[in-house]
């Protein structure tokens, strides 16, 4: 099991909009000024953002860091799904939102040239832009899965133009019809050389069928959980997913020990996710 959180060195400060823009299907795309939380973050992080000025709402909540755009805005990729993204979704240039981070436990990658294989499904795909703008110059292949074409988010302008991406949707209206678990099987039964890592992001039965897969193949696997949080901290205890024997049963804290995980240290047999 992997020690050790990431948060040792979180930054609080206020972070600017840069731009707030639909990319699609309810899937907006933000850029905030936050060189100094940019600059310490690893792939698989996440920042803890205000959504607006007062207490309401009074939470802040939790956006993986999709990346960078230039050397000082840091990306945000998320999707309208109540009523505060929806504010989130209104918020133009110029505004400051209170941002604290970066966050938990990052994938860790290999330095050598093997290659590593993203696989995202839906809004899973945000963590995973972060992890392809990392590997410059080394081999990175992304399958991705989406209910539909509407649902994929454009990748041109964010990652590198030497990654193998490929798509599949549940209707087949990009790529083939499907599940993106169906490629990452056929990846894996090919006689070409295996990747050196899994690194997995989106609803957890797709984790857990990700998991399963890569233990079948001998191939190390890492996933990053999604969960409800309130603090971002690991002072709450409210955002915990169950545990593997191996890794000492109990429960671990997503947001702590987490957000990503060694594939073998969670209990898919507890854990319930959406």
């Amino acid at each position: 099991m992997r020690q050790g959180s990431g948060d040792d060195k979180m930054i609080d400060m206020r972070a600017a909009v840069r731009f707030n823009e639909a990319v699609a299907k309810d899937l907006f795309l933000m850029g905030l000024e936050a060189p100094a939380i940019l600059h310490s973050a690893r792939p698989g992080q996440f920042v803890m953002l205000g959504l607006g000025e007062g207490a309401d709402p009074l939470l802040r909540r939790p956006f993986s860091i999709c990346g960078r755009k230039g050397e000082d805005t840091l990306l945000i990729l998320y999707r309208i799904v109540g009523r505060g993204t929806a504010l989130l979704a209104r918020l133009g240039e110029g505004v400051d939102l209170p941002c604290l981070g970066p966050l938990g436990r990052g994938f860790d990658l290999p330095e050598d040239g093997g290659t590593v294989l993203a696989v995202a499904g839906g809004i899973g795909i945000a963590p995973l832009v972060s992890l392809m703008q990392s590997r410059s110059g080394r081999p990175c292949e992304c399958l991705i899965g989406c209910r539909t074409a509407a649902e994929l988010v454009p990748l041109d302008a964010l990652v590198p133009p030497d990654r193998v991406i490929r798509v599949i949707t549940d209707d087949g209206s990009s790529g083939r019809r499907g599940l993106v678990t169906d490629l990452l099987e056929e990846r894996l039964g090919r006689k070409e050389k295996p990747p050196g890592l899994i690194c997995a992001c989106g609803p957890q039965p797709m984790l857990r069928e990700v998991a399963r897969l890569a233990a079948q193949a001998h191939v190390s696997c890492q996933v990053s959980l999604e969960a409800r949080m309130a603090c971002g901290v690991g002072a709450c205890q409210g955002c915990v997913v169950a545990a593997s024997t191996g890794a000492g049963g109990g429960y671990l804290r997503v947001c702590r020990e987490g957000p990503v995980f060694d594939a073998e240290e969670v209990d898919w047999g507890r854990s319930h996710g959406r």
